[in-house]
């Protein structure tokens, strides 16, 4: 009874706790919060303390002083620092709520599909020491289909392309369920990572993480130009690791479409061995729909056509391709009852 009253005075949320940004979908108003997956914390006298999270927090990586850190507690989309996710959650939380504490609500938090009973663990149990009075989990790539606007639920095989901050989740979902799926580690991150490693090879430069991922959104690219030529250009700046002054360079279009030659290849290699593993019949129903892509990768330059010419099938940006597994886990949650299937709950 108790239960069912702190449920009218609470509104209900669902989460997508990624590795690079957090989206809080509340039931009845939509998403309300995108911010990035960022805690910034500093030592008070051998206990840590929570000086900002997100947006603020965000703006402290690569900049701050010896007695603060800029921690992001997810990697590859499961908790690696478990105090600052709970720090991260609970922030959320009370931001969006705006009410008191006791108000506890219920919450839905995707995971990636080849996440183990362990990582799940750890998720749930950071939103209940959060504040949440019951936590579901959905798995990742179903969350982004149902965002996708795929239809799970009927005997017709949807094949979804989830690239998000540390992994590519890439599934065929029919009947509300999971038909085969593979998980790579492999995303946003891994690109700046690559771009951060050619420039330091090529130029002898070293660029922080926020200067790679600028870069990455200005002149990202699965492939070269059309006209085989350079591209657009944009400078960029870092330390010479030669003789450790500040310096800036020119970078064209293809060279950054050279340097994310190897994660667009291992994304290619997991929608390769998916559709090794799809039933004949699913297969003839994705030959037909089509591959949907979503998350922040799928919105690199020409990586659908690169997707389409390595697997000769019709490929689809989602609309709202960002905050897909945002708005799928958002409808889990309103239609709690004909999606339950797709929810899973660890107690």
């Amino acid at each position: 009874m108790f239960s069912r009253l702190l449920g009218l005075m609470s509104a209900d949320m669902a989460i997508d706790l990624g590795t690079a940004n957090t989206l809080v979908y509340v039931k009845g108003r939509g998403v309300v919060l995108s911010e990035p997956s960022v805690v910034a914390v500093t030592e008070v006298r051998g206990r840590r303390q929570v000086l900002a999270v997100g947006n603020e927090a965000k703006l402290m990586v690569g900049r701050t002083p010896g007695n603060i850190t800029a921690i992001r507690p997810m990697r590859d989309g499961v908790i690696a620092d478990f105090e600052s996710a709970e720090e991260m959650i609970k922030h959320f939380i009370r931001k969006v709520h705006n009410r008191s504490s006791y108000f506890s609500p219920q919450v839905v938090i995707c995971v990636p599909s080849g996440s183990t009973a362990v990582e799940r663990r750890a998720i749930q149990e950071s939103a209940e020491s959060a504040g949440a009075r019951k936590v579901y989990l959905i798995e990742e790539p179903m969350a982004a289909a149902i965002g996708a606007g795929l239809s799970v639920t009927e005997a017709s095989g949807s094949m979804i392309v989830d690239i998000g901050g540390g992994t590519t989740e890439v599934a065929v979902v029919s009947l509300g369920g999971i038909v085969c799926a593979r998980s790579a580690r492999i995303g946003g991150d891994q690109m700046d990572d690559a771009i951060t490693a050619y420039i330091r090879r090529n130029y002898n430069l070293m660029i922080g993480e926020s200067s790679a991922e600028r870069i990455k959104m200005e002149l990202g690219a699965a492939s070269l130009p059309e006209d085989g030529g350079p591209g657009p250009t944009t400078t960029l700046k870092g330390r010479d690791l030669l003789n450790g002054v500040p310096r800036e360079i020119t970078v064209s279009q293809a060279q950054i479409s050279e340097a994310l030659e190897e994660p667009v290849s291992h994304i290619i290699e997991a929608v390769a061995v998916v559709l090794e593993n799809t039933p004949p019949e699913l297969a003839a129903d994705i030959v037909e729909k089509g591959i949907v892509m979503s998350g922040g990768g799928a919105l690199l330059r020409r990586l659908d056509d690169v997707l389409r010419q390595a697997t000769g099938l019709p490929v689809i940006v989602a609309e709202n391709a960002l905050s897909c597994v945002a708005l799928g886990t958002g409808r889990a949650l309103e239609e709690m009852r004909q999606l339950r299937g797709v929810l899973s709950s660890m107690y």
